[in-house]
């Protein structure tokens, strides 16, 4: 009787649940399969052994941390002498440990990775004879030497003095000398100032404002809760000519992009003109051209004239051209003498147009002065954007109240500070950032919503 086919155990592996076996009088009947094809080999083969295995040796991995097979007898069997105290002699060194420290030892069959780094010390070998060698001879390393010193010597700390001590010393805070300054006396100042002990010498132009303008403006007496009806009539014209500014500068735009008037558009014909223009003029020209070549008037181009030639300059016509250079030199440096001794006669004339020139240097700078004078207080140009003055805050005279408990409040105060940081020079003009979308938004009708409407 021939023996059920199975799958044969590994050498040096014990399994822990036998394999199955067919039924007694159960033929198994192999299927036969087409198998050059890639979806019969997934769909049609059997791993079940394979996954088996993999399963058995996961399990045993798990239970006892390796191969049972592998495992020594030590490792697997124990003397069972029945009394605690013999088991306890009998198998001293060989109890098993606590079930914690199983738990948090590693059961990876994978080693730890070696760290390279540590083999790579430079210098290694000669720090390693060097240790040897000092080991040998009973020298201390330095490091151990200093650590010796320090606990032999400990650094002494220095007890804080408390400055709550009513006996202490007091001095003028205030006054130029201070006692706290007597360290740093006689020392050079750009070590003070590089050991951080005195501070560095600030520029004189940081002191300097950028503007002059005041930070909190007064408003204009019109914008009182009470004005008297002079300063509230000012002020309206003040907003007038503001609002009427700015409706100027619109119509001037408007009237700029505006579309032109029916009677300036162009037609067919003007623009068929504009097509046609100096056609007509060219064509008339040529009319008369052409009579006038059949009566023979217009020649045909003559021979092209030969180009001029150079003859080369005699010796005798090169020394009369330098000697004529000569003379024309020194009737210049001549002249130029003439003039500098004329001008000792006219030093009182000079000194006149040297005066002028001094007085309209002088009055250029005085000009420079006040217009350097008139832009302290103005706004500078900072970044990209111009100052643009607020809106002036301003009531009408039916909205004006008598008391101030019946004020109607203007403005925002944010808004106003935030303004007058730009007009006095302290940040730059700004403008809200726009909200830019990425992608154009996609409006997608439900079905309920659809099925409601229809």
């Amino acid at each position: 009787m021939a023996a059920a086919s199975g799958p044969a155990p590994a050498s040096g592996f014990l399994p822990f649940r036998a394999a199955p076996h067919p039924r007694p009088g159960q033929q198994q009947r192999r299927r036969r399969l087409n198998k050059n094809k890639k979806k019969n080999w997934i769909k049609h083969s059997d791993i079940s052994e394979v996954e088996d295995f993999l399963e058995d040796v996961r399990l045993q991995e798990r239970a006892v941390g390796g191969l049972v097979s592998e495992k020594l007898d030590e490792n697997l069997f124990f003397v069972d002498t029945g009394n605690d105290e013999k088991d306890l002699v009998h198998n001293k060194g060989k109890l098993k440990p606590l079930r914690i420290d199983l738990i948090l030892q590693s059961d990876s069959k994978v080693p730890a990775p070696i760290d390279v780094l540590a083999h790579q010390i430079p210098n290694s070998r000669k720090l390693r004879r060097k240790a040897e060698s000092e080991k040998r001879l009973g020298i201390i390393p330095r490091k151990q030497r200093l650590l010796n010193a320090r606990l032999l010597n400990p650094v002494a700390k220095t007890k804080l003095i408390p400055n709550n001590n009513p006996t202490r010393n007091f001095y003028d805070l205030w006054s130029t000398a201070s006692p706290l300054d007597k360290d740093l006396e006689g020392k050079d100042q750009w070590f003070l100032e590089q050991t951080k002990k005195k501070r560095l010498k600030r520029p004189l132009k940081l002191n300097e404002k950028p503007s002059q303008v005041a930070a909190i403006e007064v408003i204009a007496p019109g914008g009182s809760y009470n004005p008297t009806f002079e300063s509230h009539q000012a002020l309206l014209l003040e907003a007038h000519e503001v609002e009427a500014k700015r409706l100027r500068v619109e119509e001037k735009i408007n009237r700029q992009v505006a579309y032109p008037p029916a009677e300036e558009l162009a037609t067919k014909e003007s623009v068929l003109g504009e097509l046609c223009e100096g056609l007509l003029v060219d064509s008339e020209d040529e009319e008369r051209a052409e009579p006038a070549k059949a009566d023979g008037e217009v020649a045909e181009d003559g021979p092209v004239r030969n180009a001029v030639r150079r003859n080369k300059k005699t010796e005798r016509e090169r020394k009369r051209q330098k000697l004529i250079k000569k003379q024309e030199q020194r009737l210049k440096e001549q002249k130029e003498a003439r003039r500098k001794q004329q001008d000792l006669f006219r030093l009182r004339s000079i000194k006149g147009e040297v005066k002028q020139f001094e007085l309209k240097l002088a009055k250029r700078k005085a000009k420079r002065v006040e217009k350097q004078k008139a832009e302290v207080n103005k706004t500078r140009r900072l970044g990209r954007l111009k100052y643009e003055d607020p809106d002036l805050e301003v009531q009408l005279s039916d909205e004006l109240g008598g008391t101030l408990r019946a004020l109607k409040p203007e403005g925002n105060i944010l808004a106003d500070r935030f303004k007058s940081f730009q007009k006095r020079n302290l940040i730059e003009p700004r403008i809200r950032a726009k909200f830019k979308r990425k992608h154009k938004l996609k409006y997608v009708e439900k079905r309920a919503f659809r099925e409601v409407t229809l």
